[in-house]
């Protein structure tokens, strides 16, 4: 098997709820929609964000756990900049994230900060100044 992943499926309750927030708040372009059933977003050049709903993903891949705590699972966009940090965690409070957290200083050297998408699945916005990380975070 390759080293590489294809998609990121999310399993989400309201599909175009999705929609609102990464297209028409965070104005993300999408590939494919069909409403009501899934949202593919190109997040890299063979990497595809799709959100699939409740009911589709349950029908294909089982039951969904459900319970009190976060989805152990994490997404992350990496900025060039502490400054992106700040302006991405405002635009998404701006839109109705929640929560949005504010972005600090970590322990490994970094700056970051989360957001709740509407289905609460965690976004890291990070800078990290280590130049290893560069060429495999960052586009060109």
């Amino acid at each position: 098997m390759e080293q590489r992943l294809s998609f990121v499926t999310l399993a989400v309750a309201d599909l175009e709820k999705t929609y609102a927030f990464y297209v028409d708040g965070l104005g993300w372009t999408p590939e494919l929609h069909v409403p009501d059933e899934v949202l593919m977003i190109r997040a890299g050049d063979a990497l595809v964000l799709s959100f699939w709903a409740e009911s589709g993903f349950e029908g294909e891949v089982g039951p969904i756990r459900r319970g009190s705590g976060l989805a152990p699972i994490t997404l992350a966009h990496n900025v060039r900049t502490e400054a992106e940090v700040d302006e991405i965690l405002a635009l998404a409070a701006s839109i109705g994230a929640d929560p949005v957290g504010v972005g600090e200083k970590r322990d490994w050297g970094g700056y970051t900060g989360y957001f709740a998408d509407p289905d609460g699945f965690r976004w890291e916005i990070a800078y990290n100044p280590d130049p290893r990380l560069e060429s495999i975070v960052l586009p060109d």
